[in-house]
């Protein structure tokens, strides 16, 4: 199935691309590794005028939602941009606090909406991701979800610009948490990945066609050929999964393309480490802030293996 935007949509991504490049995110980045937030807020509060968070919070909370496909098109460039910051699990925080009684979320989504606040989640006894940064903290357990009066120290990530924090005990109990909220948060994270590993893709192209080995560009080999050949295949069959999942909010189409884009952005991933040689592998060029941002999506809200577990059983479903 192919999936086209429509024109108010590419005007959408072109603006946020524009915005993003604009910004200069790989000092953002840097920053934001270090626990300099402020160059990562001022970034966050120019999306949110955007739009994007917006996007996950219904119209009844000072939103424009719920919109996934429209949420897709953003997170795509947020993830080729690699910006920092809680962006999924404030979308995700939203839909949980959609399901939360009324009150709660009028004291809540607006702010999230707005971009004046941050919000985190994790199951609970897990670390969050930048707990630090977030305003609203949320503990996901399975018969419930508290909001967690505070975090504990940053632990190190794979990914520099992912911090995590343990989330504190206590806390009010918002409700119940929902498979719905988990669908949001797969939708946005293999967007963010897709977006990530389109980025990684377009560096490597222009590195091949600079680098040169024998007189001539490596990009010019047959073998490098077939590897981005082969990173490039699995991201557009990763694409209309995207969009696809974003159609239909079922969770195991979300969990598909959370799979695809998430194992297409880390084969990207490998293919520009190799193709890059010594230099990838070093932490003050540019290409290791999606490196490291690719292997760690791919793990977040959900290994590869329980997204396809979750396909696989829903299919089975569909047969009888």
């Amino acid at each position: 199935m192919r999936f086209l935007l429509d024109a108010e949509q590419r005007a959408f991504a072109a603006s946020l691309d524009a915005l993003l490049t604009a910004a200069g995110t790989p000092a953002v980045i840097r920053d934001w590794s270090r626990g300099d937030h402020a160059g990562g807020r001022a970034l966050w509060s120019r999306v949110a005028d955007a739009g994007v968070f917006a996007l996950a919070v219904p119209e009844a909370y000072e939103g424009l939602g719920p919109r996934p496909v429209e949420l897709a098109v953003a997170f795509v460039e947020l993830g080729r941009h690699a910006v920092p910051g809680p962006l999924v699990e404030t979308v995700t925080a939203a839909a949980l606090l959609a399901g939360a009684d009324p009150g709660t979320a009028e004291r809540l989504l607006p702010a999230l909406a707005s971009g004046e606040a941050m919000a985190t989640v994790a199951p609970e006894g897990a670390h969050a991701l930048d707990g630090d940064a977030a305003a609203v903290r949320i503990a996901w357990a399975p018969g419930r979800i508290r909001l967690s009066p505070g975090h504990g120290p940053v632990r190190p990530s794979l990914d520099p610009a992912r911090r995590l924090t343990p989330l504190l005990p206590g806390g009010d109990v918002l409700g119940l948490p929902t498979d719905e909220a988990l669908t949001w948060a797969r939708l946005a994270t293999a967007a963010q990945a897709l977006g990530v590993g389109l980025a990684l893709l377009d560096r490597t192209v222009g590195y091949v066609k600079q680098r040169t080995q024998f007189g001539v560009p490596v990009g010019s080999f047959q073998a490098v050929k077939h590897r981005l050949a082969d990173a490039k295949i699995a991201l557009e069959f990763a694409r209309p999964l995207v969009f696809g999942a974003a159609l239909t909010m079922e969770p195991a189409d979300a969990a598909a393309a959370k799979a695809a884009a998430c194992e297409a952005a880390y084969t990207t991933a490998r293919t520009a480490l190799h193709l890059h040689g010594a230099i990838g592998y070093t932490a003050e060029y540019g290409l290791s802030l999606w490196l490291t941002k690719a292997r760690a999506l791919r793990t977040a809200w959900g290994a590869p293996e329980e997204c396809r577990a979750l396909v696989v059983s829903a299919t089975g479903d569909r047969r009888w």
